[in-house]
């Protein structure tokens, strides 16, 4: 028998993989992507503490990786023949975490010289800083449902403390900001805090998600 003939698959298990096709594992994909937000995230509070362009570049690259992974894994799941989890939770699942990383970049963007030309203050870098801890949290919680999804309530309640966090955080810096004189700075600092702020509610939704997949499986 030649060698390109016993590579084949035999006629039943063929017959099988139609009947029965392989799943993707869509846990795995959602910890790949979520982590792809933790990044994100680390790079905008490094962005936030050092004002580096080649960062900022960094942030932009991350924004188009998890496009990329968010394409993949909305074209798996419309493809796929049956899914671990209802697919509007895996739906909605991937649409929010990139969600988060979109932010983080359009952060980035209108903070630049050509934009509104900000430098981040120790609000920005504050809100920052709690949205890591939020989507680091997040991203352990997608991690775990492939393995022990009940661990992955804890997760979502460390998400959701960072995101209240981060919305204090934004009540203050609006507190002081409006103590100030300059006009055209409140209006661009404004902008960049609310950025922050909606940041953090896109967190909050994707947190939202993560419970409701949690609360399913177990």
């Amino acid at each position: 028998m030649s060698t390109a003939s016993t590579a084949l698959p035999s006629f039943p298990r063929r017959i099988l993989r139609r009947v029965f096709p392989n799943v993707p594992n869509f846990f795995a994909l959602l910890a790949e992507q979520s982590a792809q937000v933790g990044l994100s995230a680390s790079l905008l509070v490094d962005y936030m503490a050092s004002g580096s362009s080649d960062i900022a570049k960094r942030v932009i690259d991350a924004e188009h990786e998890g496009d990329r992974l968010k394409v993949r894994n909305l074209t798996l799941l419309n493809e796929a023949f049956s899914t671990p989890i209802d697919r509007e939770d895996l739906h909605r699942a991937i649409i929010n975490l990139d969600e988060i990383i979109n932010s983080c970049k359009t952060v980035v963007a209108e903070m630049d010289a050509n934009v509104l030309a900000l430098t981040a203050d120790k609000y920005c870098l504050e809100m920052a800083v709690h949205l890591k801890d939020g989507a680091e949290a997040v991203a352990a919680g997608y991690g775990r449902l492939g393995t022990d999804a009940k661990l992955g309530r804890a997760d979502a309640e460390k998400s959701d403390k960072a995101v209240r966090n981060l919305t204090r955080c934004h009540r203050r810096a609006l507190a002081e900001l409006f103590n100030d004189t300059d006009f055209q700075h409140i209006f661009r600092r404004k902008e960049i805090y609310n950025q922050l702020l909606s940041a953090g509610s896109s967190l909050n939704v994707c947190n939202s998600t993560l419970l409701d997949i949690v609360v399913k499986l177990c």
